[in-house]
């Protein structure tokens, strides 16, 4: 499957963006999809991840309550918004896509994965 992040930008603090994540190639109602991000001198992190029919979700402590993930299996497309958008959210993000199992929060156990997307946020 291919997929193709799109929607970063530069914003201020407190701003909201959408990212879109469109997949193609594959089945993507059959994947379990996740938003991960790395900034500069960091390691890839977990930011999200949301289950085959969108009603499974989990997010990494740093982002709940602010970012919301969701998907639209007739648009094979996964969503990230990101509210209350804080400078330490600065990174490129990345969707990715995975087959059932375990890990869901490992970079290491997903499949396929995007291009990314920078997001940079100022203060």
């Amino acid at each position: 499957v291919q997929l193709q992040a799109s929607g970063g930008g530069l914003v201020q603090a407190g701003s909201s963006l959408r990212l879109s994540c469109a997949a193609s190639g594959g089945t993507f109602s059959t994947y379990i999809m996740g938003w991960f991000r790395q900034a500069p001198g960091k390691e890839r992190e977990f930011v999200a991840r949301i289950g085959w029919s969108g009603g499974n979700t989990d997010y990494a402590d740093s982002v709940k309550g602010r970012f919301t993930i969701s998907r639209d299996n007739a648009k094979n497309t996964v969503y990230l918004q990101m509210n209350s958008l804080k400078p330490e959210d600065t990174a490129v993000y990345y969707c990715a896509a995975k087959n059932a199992g375990s890990g869901m929060r490992s970079l290491y156990k997903y499949d396929y994965w995007g291009q990314g997307t920078q997001v940079t946020v100022s203060s």
